[in-house]
């Protein structure tokens, strides 16, 4: 199973998608900060593991983070509420909560914890901490933003993004690295209209939960278990188009999403900012590259004994996931013109 289902961790994981609805659907900020709260408190159930030491730290850690977070931001709606009771807009308290609302989703430059505590997860809790873990901070983020703050925050992540993700041998900081470089992506998205955010949201959570599952089915936690291992050609084609996909090159579906916001970049005269993010974009599919180059080539004898067989069912599924992922941009002209 991709994760072990028990009843306290189903109760959990409820209260973890529950405590985003109150957030949400919330009309005061009081309610979005005790929903966030209440995410924060049926998270760290799930990713804390009594056996496994590197989990504990890494919940320990998320929960020192967040509680920080949790803290700045009800200061901050706080103040707000007291010094200015109109609630006039105003640039030192909108960096506040835009700064909380940013360490929450693990956004640069508040990101120091975010490749540690991936680190210690497992796949399937990777996945929810990139993808579900990043929706409420995002929607509160659109309710209340400084534009010039926000601007020069996706240039920070699109860069810190694209530089971090060097010399990592570790697949999970890799990918911690990737979703800092696709949170840039996200928070312009969102700042163009949260229909896009929503459809480029579900676009990357539809690409990490491919790779989340593929790492996941095959075992592997760092770059030289791609090589050392004895897989298929096959599978390693898979990885090969759902790596490029994640990169956003033009023919997969993942360039779609990231197509439409250069498109409206460049309608509206942000020529830097859309310079910024391609180019970064180009450096994480140079290393996304270099790891495909190194399985394919690297021939480890070594190893050569130790079998990898995977059941049928799950290639089947892989074959259809990568089909979606290559025929992305001949389903892409059928909506957008």
């Amino acid at each position: 199973m991709f994760f072990n289902i028990n009843s306290n961790k189903m109760f959990f994981l409820f209260m973890l998608f529950f405590s985003t609805f109150i957030s949400i659907s919330s009309n005061s900020w009081f309610g979005c900060w005790i929903g966030l709260e209440i995410n924060l408190l049926s998270f760290i159930p799930l990713i804390s593991n009594h056996n496994n030491m590197l989990a504990s730290e890494a919940s320990l850690k998320y929960f020192l983070t967040q509680s920080i977070a949790s803290i700045n931001f009800l200061f901050s709606i706080i103040m707000k509420m007291i010094f200015f009771k109109n609630f006039d807009y105003n640039i030192a308290i909108s960096i506040m909560i835009n700064s909380s609302l940013l360490m929450k989703m693990g956004s640069a430059p508040f990101h120091f914890w975010f490749p540690n505590v991936v680190e210690g997860l497992s796949w399937m809790n990777n996945f929810i901490l990139m993808t579900w873990q990043k929706i409420t901070p995002m929607i509160l983020l659109s309710y209340y933003f400084n534009m010039n703050f926000i601007i020069l925050i996706i240039i920070f992540n699109a860069i810190i993004g694209a530089i971090g993700g060097f010399n990592q041998v570790s697949l999970r900081k890799l990918m911690a690295f990737s979703s800092i470089n696709n949170l840039s992506w996200m928070i312009m998205a969102m700042m163009i209209s949260e229909n896009l955010w929503m459809f480029y949201f579900l676009m990357y959570a539809y690409l990490i939960s491919m790779m989340c599952f593929l790492f996941f089915m095959m075992n592997l936690y760092y770059i030289n278990q791609l090589y050392n291992s004895n897989m298929k050609y096959s599978i390693k084609i898979f990885f090969l188009i759902n790596f490029l996909s994640l990169g956003g090159l033009p023919p997969f579906i993942g360039f779609f999403p990231k197509w439409i916001i250069i498109n409206f970049m460049l309608l509206n005269k942000l020529f830097f900012i859309c310079f910024t993010l391609i180019m970064m974009s180009l450096i994480l599919l140079f290393f996304y590259i270099r790891i495909i180059y190194s399985s394919f080539m690297f021939n480890y004898m070594k190893l050569k004994w130790m079998k990898i067989f995977i059941k049928n069912k799950y290639v089947y599924f892989i074959n259809m996931i990568s089909f979606l992922s290559m025929s992305g941009m001949i389903i892409s002209t059928f909506f957008y013109f």
